[in-house]
Formats: structure tokens, C-alpha cells, sequence
């Protein structure tokens, strides 16, 4: 894949929409997102993840508000460390992922780093992070490739589980309860990695 992918979805749950973008860099790979709804207070965000060839994490940063407070969080995976605003974060050096909770768009590189064919599935923790959190958590999920387009998610700690359904981009289109790619955007997503 050579070329920029963008996804636009509309929260199921409370009012709000994300939008975000997937491009190639000489080093890797970016996924830019701004993301606006209704959760313990009016929210609205700038988020970016720098991403290697193999789609794993090397930095990410969060800018935006919540309830009118402002917030600014920068992230990073170094030498086998993670760093959440240049505190260590102890105990997930094996992680290759961040996951942002705030989010469908951070599934694409979990995704596109396992690699996974149809019947196979795999662990896939990642750090986690949401809004209002003050360190980086281990989230643990299991992803199961059902077929060309959907896997069978689950995140046992989160008491989340269900079946996700991919755009022809590999951005998650359906996240049920949680977010649904919009069907304009949905339209227009006709390239695969």
C-alpha cells in the first residue's frame, strides 16, 4: 500500500463522529484522527500515532478538551519502554500497540501487524489509554479471522466482545455499540492494503 486511507464514523452510543487518516511516510506509517463527542462532557481532540513499517507504535500524541478543561498527552515506545508524557510506564515493554479507548481507528495497525488468515486467531495486547486516564494499561484481546472482513474481537478486561466488521481499506467499519463507519465515507473505500 502506497497510498493515504481515511475512515469517517459516527458513534452509536453517545452523539460524535471521528475521522481519520492513514498515510505512508519514508519511515513507516501515520494515522492522524480528530474525534468530537458527548462523554463525561463535551469533547473534542487531535490525536496522531507514528507508526513503524510493520505497523507497530514508536510515538503518538493526544491534544484536545473535556468539559472545557484542555489536555496534552505525548506517548512513546523506546527501547522496549513505554512512556506516557516521559513517565515510564513499568510492565509493558512487551506490548507492540497502543489503543486508544476514545477510537475505532487504532484496531488497523493491530490488525495489519498480525497478519492473521482467515481461521487463524492470536493475542494481541496493547497498551491502552482513554481520556481522563493517568497511565498506560495492558489490554488484553483476542481477535479471530472469521473471513475477508470480519473478526471475532474480544477484550476480556474491557468485558467487551463482539464482531467487528472491516472496510475494504482495513479500517474497522462496525464496531457494534460503539461506533459505525459512515455509510458516504463507506462508499468511497474501495482500496485494500
Amino acid at each position: 500500500m502506497s497510498e493515504t486511507l481515511t475512515a469517517f464514523w459516527r458513534r452509536i452510543d453517545e452523539p460524535g463522529h471521528d475521522a481519520a487518516m492513514l498515510t505512508p511516510t519514508p519511515g513507516g506509517w501515520t494515522l492522524t484522527g480528530i474525534a468530537a463527542f458527548h462523554e463525561k462532557g463535551d469533547t473534542g481532540l487531535r490525536y496522531r500515532v507514528d507508526l513503524a513499517p510493520d505497523f507497530s507504535t514508536r510515538s503518538a500524541a493526544i491534544e484536545g478538551f473535556r468539559s472545557g478543561r484542555a489536555f496534552v498527552h505525548r506517548f512513546r515506545r523506546q527501547d522496549g519502554e513505554w512512556f506516557l508524557d516521559d513517565m515510564h510506564m513499568p510492565g509493558l515493554g512487551d506490548l507492540l500497540h497502543l489503543d486508544f479507548g476514545f477510537t475505532p481507528s487504532t484496531n488497523l495497525q493491530q490488525l495489519r501487524h498480525a497478519g492473521l488468515a482467515i481461521g487463524e486467531e492470536a493475542d494481541i495486547p496493547a497498551a491502552w489509554f482513554d481520556i481522563g486516564e493517568a497511565s498506560l494499561a495492558r489490554l488484553p484481546q483476542h481477535y479471530r479471522r472469521l473471513d475477508e472482513d470480519r473478526y471475532h474481537y474480544a477484550s476480556p478486561t474491557a468485558g467487551y466482545e463482539a464482531e467487528l466488521e472491516l472496510a475494504p481499506n482495513g479500517f474497522v467499519r462496525l464496531y457494534p455499540g460503539l461506533w459505525e463507519m459512515e455509510r458516504s465515507a463507506d462508499a468511497h473505500l474501495h482500496h485494500r492494503l
